[in-house]
């Protein structure tokens, strides 16, 4: 097989299909090709013929009568087009009061024909946001956190367990997050949250309060077994909204 990286050029329906398996797939299972077919308004035989192609190029992995998964390379193309779709998402209603909506259909057009560096530029032209209009995650810069697992802090529920991924913020936060032991491979939980103002964590044994703006530079991968726990007998878990 032919050796190919994220540089090498990639067509606009290339990246679409990146792009849908990466939001359709769940739990690492296989995405069906019939409902691949069905979210991008092509026949199931269209899109069989591109996911072979796409095997071909080490971007998915297919199985015949499953579905197809993305392989790493493939995961950091669709990433990388999701993170422009978003920050464009961002841009148009934020600093053009576009609703939230239509900021997503005309972000559509643009994610393909934007340049990494204008991409970058318009990343911290805003920001560095986390999340888009809609409250979805935006993705880091590629070689930041590798999966679309990752989501803000904020997006968790109480009683929820994750794992810190990823801090997008200036050394100075960082530092201080690091002082309450919050860094990228510590284990937290959701204790309590009072709405957009301030959450309530456990690092270990430790209970920590954070401002909301600062739990949504904290990107977390929730845990496989995090299930909320409001009756646990050593844990009081409340949600103060």
């Amino acid at each position: 097989m032919a050796d190919h990286n994220i540089s090498d050029p990639v067509s606009e329906s290339a990246e679409m299909y990146l792009l849908r398996i990466a939001l359709l797939s769940q739990d690492d299972d296989p995405v069906p090709i019939s409902q691949l077919a069905e979210t991008l308004g092509v026949s199931p035989i269209s899109a069989n013929q591109m996911c072979r192609k796409l095997e071909g190029k080490g971007m998915v992995i297919y199985q015949p009568y499953k579905g197809v998964t993305l392989t790493l390379q493939g995961e950091a193309i669709a990433l990388r087009v999701l993170r422009k779709r978003r920050l464009w998402e961002v841009f148009l209603a934020e600093k053009l009061g576009l609703a939230p909506q239509q900021a997503e259909d005309i972000a559509c057009r643009f994610e393909h024909v934007t340049p990494e560096e204008v991409t970058e530029r318009l990343a911290d032209y805003l920001g560095h946001p986390a999340l888009s209009p809609q409250r979805q995650p935006i993705p880091p810069r590629v070689g930041g956190s590798p999966s679309l697992s990752a989501r803000p802090l904020t997006a968790l529920g109480v009683g929820q367990r994750a794992r810190i991924d990823h801090i997008r913020a200036d050394e100075a936060l960082k530092t201080f997050l690091g002082q309450q032991r919050l860094a990228p491979g510590v284990e937290v939980k959701v204790l309590a949250a009072a709405g957009k103002r301030a959450m309530l964590l456990m690092a270990g044994e430790q209970h920590i309060t954070l401002d909301y703006d600062i739990a949504e530079t904290i990107e977390v991968i929730p845990l496989a077994t995090s299930q909320p726990q409001a009756h646990h007998s050593s844990e009081k878990v409340i949600d103060l909204q």
